[in-house]
Order: structure tokens, then sequence, then C-alpha cells
């Protein structure tokens, strides 16, 4: 007997006004190989056929749902588990303790968020989770020569975290190798185009980065039972705003991405991988050939789940257009070129309603 599936949909802000996506109100289902493969990054150092194999896999999941899976990517483990004992130690604290590090009195957006205080989905719940960000810094650019002769006033202050042994040095290492493996996946993603690999070298020199570490507090088992399952979501249904995501999460699962037949897949974890996706930009630049997909995450587990995502868009500066290989007589640009950071600021304020300073 034939099963006949219901769909509701999900709203989401755009700066061209709502968009709604049709959503299958089916459980989360398992996704298949095609749908998020898992990649094997061994040989994005040898040479460039290799990397061009590479960016074949990569264009087929970048093209379908946009998201995958990569294994031996090059971050050791023992430094990815010494960040999250970081992450965890810093979660832990008395709430006095991480106010001291409060994105709100710091210089620009680094520090602690606290629960609740964002919502990315109008239309669903409060996110319930806790983040701290690091956004990008010359002095932390393990391409910059001479990082000791920068100055300026945007640096992190990192005394307010003092009392937490080693979280700034394994933060700065950790954010340093995932800038570096998010600049090698970049060259990938030209070679996928069918550009040059070095065609986004210029605009990755100082780009809008963003390393975070992410709590979603426990969920007890009563409330999930209570409400058949229906709990706050931990961060509502969206895409990203930059060009590519690598996500680092832990066992509990919770991670669910739209597929392309508009059904809710199950990103499971899996062990000695890192999850890739197109962010909103990169989708832009490829004229949608890259597909920046709906995503979401539930913590419905009795203990704390804990994620840590990089983010890479490009040159704040740089003024970006539809990638040329994306375009023909019978393919035109679909969007005029903007500069990168204006692109950001503009989805932030969409998102916060308000005029997000840089």
């Amino acid at each position: 007997m034939t099963t006949l599936l219901k769909y509701t949909q999900v709203e989401l802000l755009t700066l061209s006004g709502p968009e709604f996506r049709r959503v299958s109100t089916a459980p989360p289902r398992p996704p298949t190989e095609d749908e998020i493969p898992i990649i094997d990054l061994a040989s994005i150092d040898e040479d460039l056929e290799a990397r061009k194999s590479l960016a074949s896999k990569v264009r087929a999941a970048a093209e379908s749902t946009g998201f995958f899976y990569i294994k031996n990517h090059g971050i050791s483990e023992e430094l990815i588990q010494n960040a999250l004992s970081q992450a965890k130690a810093f979660f832990d604290q008395p709430i006095e303790k991480k106010q001291l590090a409060s994105s709100k009195i710091q210089k620009n957006t680094d520090g602690w968020h606290g629960l609740g205080t964002t919502q990315v989905n109008k239309t669903e719940t409060r996110d319930r989770k806790e983040t701290f960000s690091l956004r990008y810094n010359p002095k932390n650019d393990p391409t910059v020569s001479d990082p000791a002769k920068l100055s300026g006033d945007n640096d992190f202050a990192w005394e307010t975290t003092s009392h937490l042994p080693g979280f700034h040095e394994t933060t700065i290492e950790f954010y340093q190798r995932r800038l570096t493996l998010a600049r090698k996946m970049i060259r990938i993603f030209a070679l996928a185009l069918e550009m040059p690999e070095d065609y986004f070298d210029a605009v990755t020199t100082n780009p809008g980065a963003d390393g975070l570490y992410v709590h979603y507090p426990a969920t007890p088992a009563d409330v999930v039972e209570e409400n058949n399952g229906n709990v706050d979501v931990g961060i509502g249904s969206h895409t990203d705003i930059q060009c590519v995501t690598l996500l680092w999460q832990d066992m509990s699962g919770g991670l669910q991405v739209l597929s392309a037949s508009d059904e809710w897949l199950d990103a499971r974890p899996i062990a000695g991988t890192l999850v890739v996706n197109i962010g909103d930009f990169l989708q832009r630049l490829s004229n949608n050939r890259f597909k920046s997909t709906v995503h979401r995450v539930y913590n419905r587990q009795p203990t704390s789940r804990y994620s840590m995502p990089f983010f890479l868009g490009f040159n704040p500066d740089s003024v970006c257009k539809v990638v040329p290989s994306c375009i023909d007589e019978t393919h035109p640009a679909l969007y005029e070129p903007i500069s990168c950071g204006k692109w950001h600021r503009n989805r932030l304020e969409l998102s916060h309603g308000k005029p997000i300073s840089d």
C-alpha cells in the first residue's frame, strides 16, 4: 500500500522578500549516498589532476543537495578534541563568567552570545543555543608574513578567558587550521566551476571567516515525551549566508537537511568527518548551479550537543559577480555584482531587523 506524503511549507526571509519552500511532514530519513556523499580529501595536496578528480565529486554534490562529508581533511583528531574540551569548559562556566566575554561588550561581534539571543527563522521558536564566535583577524592568519607588526582595535579581549587554561591558544590554532582547509576547499570549488583553481585566491586574502563553538542544551526526556517531540528548535530552518561552511558535530545527531525531493534528511554524524555545505553567496556566484540548502538543528537528547562550524566568505571589499563559466546565451547572469561585505551586512540586517555595524 502506497503512503501519500503530506506537505507543509517553511518560510525564509530573502533580500527580495519572503520565500517559501515545500517540506514533507514525514520524519527525517537517512540520506542516500548521492544526496550527502562522503568525499575523501586524501589527494587534495597532490597534483592538479588529482584535485580535478576531487572537484568532479564536489561538483556533483554541490549541484545536488549542496551538502557532503569530507574525510582525511588534514585537521588532527587531537586538535578537534582539544577544541571540544575548550568549548565545553567555556560553556560550563557560570553565566557571570561567560558574560565577561559577551559580544555585547567586545569591540566587534566576537565572543559569547547567550542562549536564545538569536532567531534565524521568524516563524519558528527562538534558537535554543549559545555560541562563542571568533571572526577573521589578520593577526591570526598563518599566511600573513609578520602578524606582530599588525595593529588595530578589533582584537578579542582574551583576558576575559584567561582563567581557562589553553583556551586562547587552542581556539586560535583550531581557527587557523580551519581557515587553511577552507581556502583549499574554495580552490576545489573553483575547479568544480570549471575555472582555474586560483580563481578565488585574490578574494580570500582577508576573508569574512567566522569560527564558532556552539552549545545546544540538553532536552529532558519527559519534555520530549510530553510534547510528542515538538520541542524548541536548536537553530531554525535557514540557509547559510556566506560561501562555504565546514562543520564538526558531535555524535548526538540533530542536523537535518532539506532534500531536493522536499524531505528532511538526517545528516547523521560520521566519526572522522566534517560536513561541508554551500552558502547563499556561492549559490549566487554559481548562477544557482550550486545549491544552498535549507537545514536546521534539534537537540532532543537528554545530554548537551556541541558543534563547531566555520563559515568562509570572501574579502568584504571585493565586488564579486557571477562566475563566467556559469553564463551562456541560454543562462544569463541572474544576479548583479555586489561586494561580499555589503551582501553579508544586508543579510544580517534582514535577520536582526536592524542595521548591523561592521
